[in-house]
């Protein structure tokens, strides 16, 4: 088997929840070192103890955010932390977490604070509202800053109240932002030997996903609304329309797919209508466009539209959550994968999105709460028994 792109980097992580440990699950999976920092007076990292399916400090949701890691046990508020999280600096390339705005400066996990233990090392935070300005000691969550940015404002039915993404979308986004981050600044610190703070926070990744919206409500004052069907802001038909017996959803982002749909409806007169012949007119007539085309969707069901649309303009069925997981084919990608666990058996879990040549063929559950503690304190940093053995009754590991 190749090499795993990314072995032989070290990370060390204090992350909690879900935005700084998917960060590095799709880190170690791409095959970095994912050493997670876990207090020991508190059992652990939060996410072990989220319902449902958890008990015994760990649980299924913690397992979809920690496989191929690492567990040891460090209280950092602990002063004998200090020497103990240097020596980690000293083997580790990245020092990760996402704590607080005004946290890693105060335990330590800043790169003033580890450059005499080890000049090249990369020290990312990723927080919620950045570490300067009156917000950096808020704690901040997805479904706050979906809030704050407006995301909750554009998303679900025009006539009922704002509505949450349904999965927590700014957390992966700030995850992928805070990677790319990481990667960047390491490649920067191995050209240069220097290493640096990087900083991702919640609120600027959800600003930035903005992209189009920001650009015309800032310089065209444009106001979005929320349309039936979850309906593109300027694009018709883009949208969800019911069959027979289910959902369809369907882009016609060209205006050549517009006349591909017209033609498995059968109706000439639609495409040669001067209303809806381009899409400004369809912008302009909205409601209109929307109707004829609802009332063609209703004649035949989901899969009899797939058949007629697949391949000509993009489709796809609104499936459940139950649906999606077992569309044909994920095991067979590695969309799907699995890992043995001692208390729950065999767990599929969904993989990192990125292929490549050599894909790590196994996985690892998530770690017990400490279970590489003594293996790394002997084996990284020569620890002796009777040194791990103080820190334990000092109750710094």
């Amino acid at each position: 088997m190749e090499q795993l792109p990314l072995q032989g980097v070290r990370i060390l992580a204090v992350e909690q929840f879900g935005a700084g440990p998917f960060s590095t699950l799709n880190l170690a999976d791409l095959g970095a070192e994912v050493i997670k920092i876990e207090d020991p007076t508190t059992g652990g990292e939060i996410s072990r103890f989220v319902p449902p399916y958890s008990g015994g400090g760990d649980g299924l949701y913690f397992q979809s955010w920690n496989r191929n890691k690492k567990s040891v046990t460090l209280n950092l508020r602990q002063p004998g932390s200090r020497d103990v999280l240097h020596d980690l600096a000293r083997n580790v390339d990245i020092v990760f977490n996402n704590l607080r705005g005004d946290q890693p400066r105060r335990l330590g996990l800043n790169y003033d604070a580890l450059r005499g233990a080890n000049p090249k090392i990369v020290c990312c935070s990723l927080n919620a509202f950045g570490s300067q300005g009156p917000q950096a000691s808020e704690p901040g969550y997805d479904y706050i800053i979906q809030a704050l940015t407006g995301f909750m404002s554009l998303t679900g039915a025009p006539t009922e109240p704002p509505a949450a993404c349904g999965i927590s979308i700014i957390d992966h986004a700030a995850g992928f932002a805070a990677a790319m981050a990481m990667l960047s600044a390491l490649y920067a610190a191995e050209k240069s030997g220097v290493g640096r703070d990087i900083e991702v926070s919640l609120l600027d990744t959800a600003y930035s996903m903005l992209t189009y919206l920001a650009i015309w409500n800032l310089n065209r004052d444009f106001t979005p609304q929320r349309y039936p069907g979850s309906a593109h802001q300027t694009l018709v038909p883009v949208q969800t329309f019911a069959t027979q017996d289910g959902y369809i959803t369907i882009f016609c982002g060209k205006e050549h797919f517009w006349k591909e749909l017209c033609k498995a409806f059968e109706d000439p007169g639609l495409a040669e209508d001067p209303r809806f012949s381009t899409f400004a007119v369809r912008f302009e007539n909205r409601e209109l466009v929307v109707q004829e085309i609802q009332r063609h969707f209703r004649r035949r069901t989901t899969a009899e539209w797939m058949e007629r649309l697949r391949g000509k303009v993009p489709c796809g069925p609104v499936r459940s959550l139950a649906e999606a997981l077992r569309a044909p084919g994920l095991e067979e990608a590695g969309t799907i994968i699995a890992v043995d666990h001692p208390q729950f058996g065999k767990v599929r879990e969904v993989n990192t999105p990125v292929r490549y040549e050599g894909q790590r063929e196994e996985h690892r559950r998530a770690p017990q709460l400490g279970e590489d503690t003594e293996f790394v304190l002997k084996e990284y940093l020569h620890y002796s028994e009777e040194r791990i053995a103080g820190l334990k009754q000092q109750q710094v590991v």
